[in-house]
Formats: structure tokens, C-alpha cells, sequence
């Protein structure tokens, strides 16, 4: 049986590699590996349906399953997770200290709707008291003017969203005062540049992740890993063989990262990180599939419809195809 050729967009991660690489195969499938940011999938994947396989936004996708129209089924890989207390940059001289300063404030996004934009509000919200219809929202391009939803929203009343103006765009209007912070899985390059007063609002993110994760026992997922739709329709076998592939890539990438004898990614002080991270969350403390995450699922989902982002409260099963919640045993 000739294999099927497959595309599969996903971004450049060290847990990919071993499945870019050759190292370990899809079942049946013979894949055509795109690596491309995220932007840009999720642009392709959500207006023009454009790969077979890909990195999903969590945030995009479940907006389009409470539809009832997404074109992909996901499937429990997670190629981004992300705590999300480095989202919100702020200008340090406008009193902002703590996050209930934020009230009142004129904050950018480069969509609302952003995975990492949907945990950071939830945040604010649970843990600060500071609800989404306290700050007033300016959309546009990190650099580039002229960035719009990738999907259409109703938001709930009192959530005031405006648009950047023609030809500005969020870090600009951040360095020259015209924004109080910018919120967003990237920072603003003029963060990146080290302009004055500009700086993070939690001042060690580290630290202030480290310690909700204590307490909510969550590890924010961002993506997801989808399948187009009428893929698996044809081949009911696919998910599993999909999940079960992926599952076995990071398995790979942590062993050779465990490795410390010559370290595999370019920063110091992996194996100190590596230890504190299990000793915090566990062993496979970037677990893939339902029955680990349900929490975290659940609480996501619960604060993407009070954002008035999904048009309704999903289960997690309405994420995932059926046959990934389960597997067999020997």
C-alpha cells in the first residue's frame, strides 16, 4: 500500500526534529514537513485550509468546534506550551506596578483572541481581580501595520476593542507613549531593544509563573495538532497513528536534552533548569494527551467563553478525536 503524502506545518522545535529528521515515522504516511512560524500557519490553516496536518492555535481552534466548523480534528500533542506571566509588557512610568493598575489603561494586542492573550486575561482576572472590559484594547501589527482577527468574534458588552491607527503599529506606539503596555506571546521589539521604561509588569515572571503553577497545577497549553477533517473521515486510523508518532519525537528530544555531557540547545545552565522544572511539575512535566491535562483544559475553556471567545462552554472531548482518548495496553 502506497503511503499517503501528507503536508505537516509545525514549528522548528527541538521535539519535532527526530520526526523532520527522519528518525521516526508516521505510520503509513509519508510526510512533506513545512517549519513556519506560527503566524503563518494559523493564518493558512484558518482562512484557507492549507495543510493536512499542522500546529493549531488553542484559542482559534476551539472557537471554530463551539461553531461547529473547524475544518481539523486535534489531536492531545501539544508542540507550544507556555507559562504567560512574560505576556504583558508595561511603560514603567504611567504608575503601573502591580497588575490592578491596569485598570483603565490603553493596552495593544496583536489579536484578541491569542491563545497566549486568552490565559494572560484569565490571569488578571482570577488572581488581580482585573476584568477584560477594565482596559481598553488597541489592535494592530507587533511591526507590521495593519494585522486583523484571523477569526470573527463577539465579544461580550463593555470589552471596547479599537484598531490601531492607519499605518502605526503596537511597539511603536509603545516606545513613543502613545500605549501603556502591550500584551502578546512575543514581546515588542522595542522591549527587545531595551528602550527606557518599558519592562515586563511582573517584575520576575519566573518566579510569579512558578508560584500560580503551585497553585493551580497548570501549564498553559498553546497549540494544538490538527488534522484536516475529511483526512480522517477517509483514514479513521490516522489520529492514532498521528499522536502516537509525535508522542515518540519528544520522547526522543528529552533523552538527548537529559544529556548534559555536551548540551543539545544553546543557553546555560540546562541541567540546573531541567532538574528545577521536574522537581516543580513532575517528571513528564510536558505531558501530551487528555487524561494529564483535563485540568487544564477545563479551566481554559471555562475563561475562553466568559471572554465571550467560544459561543459556548466546551468539554475537552469536544476537542479531540475519540480514538486519541484512549489507547491500548500490553
Amino acid at each position: 500500500m502506497a503511503k499517503l503524502q501528507l503536508s505537516v506545518a509545525i514549528g522548528p522545535y527541538d521535539r519535532m526534529r527526530p520526526l523532520v529528521d527522519g528518525e521516526v515515522q508516521i505510520d503509513a504516511v509519508d510526510p512533506q514537513f513545512m517549519l513556519l512560524e506560527p503566524e503563518e500557519i494559523f493564518f493558512r490553516a484558518f482562512r484557507h485550509e492549507a495543510f493536512d496536518i499542522c500546529e493549531l492555535s488553542l484559542s482559534s481552534y476551539a472557537v471554530r468546534v463551539a461553531k461547529g466548523d473547524s475544518p481539523y480534528i486535534a489531536v492531545p500533542v501539544f508542540p507550544s506550551r507556555a507559562f504567560r506571566h512574560t505576556c504583558i509588557v508595561v511603560r514603567t512610568d504611567r504608575g503601573i506596578t502591580r497588575p490592578e493598575d491596569l485598570r483603565g489603561k490603553r493596552i495593544g494586542i496583536p489579536e484578541y483572541q491569542l491563545s497566549a492573550n486568552v490565559w494572560a486575561r484569565a490571569i488578571l482576572e482570577e488572581e488581580h481581580g482585573v476584568r477584560p472590559a477594565e482596559i481598553t484594547w488597541v489592535r494592530g501589527g507587533y511591526d507590521t501595520p495593519g494585522r486583523v482577527e484571523k477569526i470573527s468574534l463577539n465579544l461580550p458588552p463593555g470589552v471596547v476593542i479599537e484598531n490601531a491607527p492607519e499605518g502605526a503599529t503596537i511597539s511603536g506606539m509603545l516606545a513613543a507613549g502613545e500605549l501603556d503596555g502591550v500584551m502578546g506571546p512575543r514581546a515588542p521589539s522595542c522591549f527587545e531593544r531595551g528602550e527606557p521604561n518599558i519592562d515586563w509588569l511582573f517584575p520576575d515572571p519566573t518566579a510569579a509563573a512558578q508560584a500560580w503553577f503551585r497553585k493551580a497545577r497548570i501549564f498553559p497549553v498553546m497549540h494544538l495538532l490538527g488534522i484536516r477533517r475529511t483526512l480522517v473521515e477517509s483514514h479513521p486510523w490516522l489520529p492514532s497513528a498521528v499522536q502516537k508518532a509525535f508522542e515518540k519525537s519528544k520522547a526522543v528530544a528529552l533523552a538527548r536534552l537529559v544529556d548534559t555531557s555536551a548540551t543539545k540547545v544553546t543557553l546555560p545552565f540546562v541541567e540546573e533548569n531541567l532538574r528545577a522544572a521536574r522537581r516543580l511539575m513532575g517528571d513528564d512535566f510536558f505531558s501530551y494527551g487528555l487524561a494529564a491535562n483535563r485540568h487544564v483544559f477545563e479551566w481554559f475553556l471555562r475563561h475562553h467563553h466568559a471572554q465571550g471567545l467560544s459561543s459556548r462552554l466546551l468539554a475537552p472531548e469536544e476537542l479531540f478525536h475519540p480514538s486519541t482518548l484512549e489507547s491500548h495496553k500490553i
